[in-house]
């Protein structure tokens, strides 16, 4: 029965770490993004809706503050569950992997070798190539292979969860600060006028970060936002 090298941190390659690191960090800034689009768009559409009742300086700021936390503490409490569900897969995924490779190590050394035919290489070179890597670390390269996880490297829901939380907080200012100190007759239209330019910067960063075309990611975040506006307001004046 061969060894099953359980590598930690220390010993793996460097590359592998730095790769490790960058997703980490483009995890943390999804979740930012998300968490700071969600802001604008909820609490945009609470104050809106309250303006739309025709409601007084205090309970518009006390409804948007209200939002503020409520949303905060919802995006960060999700983010920590949804991540953690991630990394308690991960690590079911590592553990299956070890048994897999115990009691199955030749059989994962062929499917390791077609990996890497199916990636360009030769038959001869892809069996040179996967013993060599099964031998120096069965379980890291298989795991990865199979399902692109690194030993030992699972995502923080901490991490994720305050990001979202703190950029939430930080993009809901921006229609809380604007239905509170722009004046009247102005109110609505200038907060509805700084939440679409900010739509605009968080539609620009997410198209970005999904490489994805930016004109189609402004367009959605806008086509969201004035939506969530534009229901909000007509539901608080009716009822207002």
């Amino acid at each position: 029965m061969k060894t099953i090298s359980t590598t930690t941190n220390d010993s793996l390659p460097k590359n592998l770490i730095n790769k490790f690191h960058l997703s980490e960090q483009l995890n943390i800034i999804r979740a930012g993004v998300l968490g700071a689009n969600d802001g604008i768009v909820s609490v945009a559409g609470i104050v809106i809706g309250v303006a739309g009742a025709q409601q007084s300086q205090t309970a518009l700021f006390i409804a948007g503050i209200s939002g503020m936390f409520a949303g905060a503490l919802s995006m960060g409490g999700g983010e920590f569950v949804s991540v953690s569900t991630q990394r308690d897969t991960q690590k079911t995924m590592t553990k299956l992997q070890n048994q897999s490779i115990e009691n199955d190590y030749q059989g994962e050394l062929e499917n390791l070798t077609r990996h890497y035919e199916n990636e360009g290489l030769t038959t001869e070179l892809a069996q040179k190539v996967a013993s060599q890597l099964m031998k120096n670390d069965a379980l890291n390269v298989t795991l990865k292979s199979k399902c692109n996880i690194e030993v030992q490297h699972y995502f923080n829901p901490w991490n994720a969860a305050i990001s979202s939380f703190c950029s939430f907080i930080l993009g809901s200012l921006l229609p809380l600060l604007s239905i509170t100190f722009i004046p009247y007759p102005y109110k609505v239209t200038g907060t509805i006028g700084a939440v679409i330019l900010a739509l605009t910067c968080t539609g620009y960063a997410s198209a970005t970060l999904g490489n994805s075309n930016r004109f189609k990611g402004i367009l959605r975040n806008l086509l969201v936002g004035i939506a969530t506006m534009s229901i909000t307001y007509l539901i608080g004046g009716s009822l207002g």
